[in-house]
């Protein structure tokens, strides 16, 4: 078997259920006295093999398609076409544990090269089909439950094939990958040529590099780096109106950026077929540590003054009191020993040297700050569970435990206020014995980032349940000036929220965007755009 072909081979994830199903658990021993304390124990697991709608998408209309890409890559069977059905948020699992994949796509097609996504887009545009990109399926915010009406079907463009390391330049430090590429395979293919993307988000062995670009993803190594967007410095897009090649240089003043169209658009004005990003060296050490804080203020002040003293670590997360808490009474989980206060992960890596000065610093400015050592126990814990809590939520989930996250960002100086607002309108609206769980996980020198974590008792309605709660704290957010997303991207669940943030003109102006790159409006209609 060719190495391509071996990468092509991936686990699928249960159209249930979060990533490799050998992989899931039921709640740990240790956790679930403290869950059955917390909320009780309602046994609710999700239903087998449900069923999708029948295509509505005939043998005759797919035809040209299967000339084009092979019969074998243009599929209409239950089973395929309910692996590409949505994402994987809450709402999403709810939606399918209760039976329900009305949103399955008539028919998944997979091109293997920028000229067959050409093909595609110009086929849907001929027969005015939908079409919805799909990466890794990992999107969390309803970005691939595309609207259906008023088309004569809808596709989704599996990027599967489309998994190369292109090239890799040595000399500039850049590489061109194609968007298909999840993130392990995309770095056991940097690792052989000497070098990493370092995007380490908690999908990160699922999600594709595609959807990182899509949705300006943004890793838990952000602080050392950087965000998604902030790597790409080339891309190559197919829209029904034509191909772009963007970014000939490392910086220009050609205009506006064309890129950042591109960055954050969710496939909703083209799609991404070549992406190319910045790399490094592998690093040749890495150490991963705890430190303890009185209090979140204090650790987060922490996190402002290395921010700002341009001495920000590889990793750099602040899990707040709540967080702390928990993930110290899950020891088998995390690890560590109750101590109180709040618990800080900072990482380093790079060549010893480097780690070893940058390390030295870093401790003397946050020993002088009133940080207590914790050791490399609570790190390398850290690392070791880092894309594990996916499946913790599949556990509560079955157990009758409604858990979800949402995440926002603002300036230093407004995140007292914001971290406060977000987190009553979550507890009044969920009600009494609601569990609110906060972490920084993404620092600015000008602000950072608040990812919460949600858990409450199911009610009779937990989808309606969860979706009052999310429009309480989207609406603090918005109260508080924040964004209403940092990550996460806006699909469709965060679209009434969108013009509040970038007004009715900015909203006027991805419109007319839209109108240009895709007139006949197929590609993910009713994601992003208000």
């Amino acid at each position: 078997m060719s190495e391509q072909s071996k990468l092509t081979e991936q686990v699928e994830m249960h159209p249930q259920r979060w990533g490799d199903p050998a992989a899931a658990a039921g709640l740990p021993d240790a956790a679930r006295g403290l869950v059955e304390l917390a909320f009780g124990l309602d046994e609710t697991p999700a239903r087998d093999e449900v069923s999708v709608p029948p295509s509505a998408l005939t043998d005759e209309l797919l035809d040209p398609l299967r000339t084009k890409l092979g019969v074998e890559h243009v599929l209409v069977d239950d089973a395929t076409r309910r692996l590409r059905t949505r994402g994987k948020s809450t709402p999403d699992l709810l939606r399918a544990r209760a039976g329900d994949l009305s949103d399955a796509p008539d028919a998944v097609v997979r091109p293997g090269s920028h000229d067959d996504v050409v093909a595609v887009l110009a086929w849907a545009v001929e027969h005015h089909v939908a079409v919805v990109p799909f990466g890794g399926g990992t999107c969390v915010t309803g970005g691939l439950a595309a609207r259906r009406d008023g088309f004569a079907g809808l596709v989704s463009l599996d990027l599967v094939r489309m998994k190369r390391l292109v090239s890799v330049d040595h000399e500039s430090m850049t590489a061109v990958l194609e968007p298909g590429l999840r993130g392990p395979e995309a770095e056991a293919l940097l690792a052989a040529e000497g070098v990493l993307l370092g995007h380490y988000p908690q999908s990160f062995e699922f999600a594709s590099i595609g959807g990182f670009a899509a949705t300006r993803s943004s890793g838990q190594s952000s602080a050392g780096y950087g965000r998604f967007d902030s790597l790409v410095v080339g891309l190559r897009v197919a829209t029904p109106r034509g191909e772009l090649r963007l970014g000939s240089a490392p910086a220009n003043a050609a205009g506006p950026d064309l890129r950042q169209l591109f960055l954050g658009s969710e496939g909703v004005f083209g799609v991404l077929t070549e992406v190319t990003v910045r790399v490094r060296r592998l690093p040749e050490r890495k150490v991963y540590e705890g430190w303890r804080w009185e209090s979140f203020a204090a650790g987060a002040d922490a996190m402002r003054t290395l921010a700002q003293s341009g001495l920000l670590p590889t990793v750099l997360r602040l899990s707040d009191e709540a967080e702390t808490a928990i993930n110290l009474a899950r020891p088998d989980e995390i690890g560590g020993q109750a101590a109180g206060g709040c618990l800080m992960i900072v990482g380093y890596e790079g060549d010893p040297e480097t780690v070893a000065a940058k390390q030295s610093a870093v401790t003397a400015l946050l020993s002088g700050l009133g940080g207590t050592p914790a050791g490399e126990g609570p790190g390398e814990a850290w690392v070791h569970g880092r894309f594990a809590a996916p499946y913790l939520r599949d556990a509560l989930l079955d157990v009758g435990v409604l858990v979800e996250t949402l995440e926002t960002a603002t300036f230093w100086s407004n995140r007292e206020a914001l971290y406060a607002g977000v987190k009553s309108a979550l507890e009044s609206s969920l009600g009494q014995g609601t569990l609110v769980l906060c972490h920084i996980s993404h620092v600015y020198e000008t602000g950072c980032s608040l990812y919460f974590t949600v858990a409450a008792k199911e009610g009779a309605d937990p989808l309606a349940q969860w979706q009052d709660a999310k429009a309480a704290a989207s609406d603090a957010i918005v109260a508080a000036g924040a964004t209403i997303t940092h990550h996460h991207a806006v699909g469709t669940d965060h679209k009434p929220w969108l013009e509040p943030e970038i007004g009715e003109l900015g909203v006027s102006v991805l419109r007319a965007v839209k109108a240009d790159l895709d007139p006949t409006g197929v590609l993910n209609p009713g994601v992003l755009i208000p």
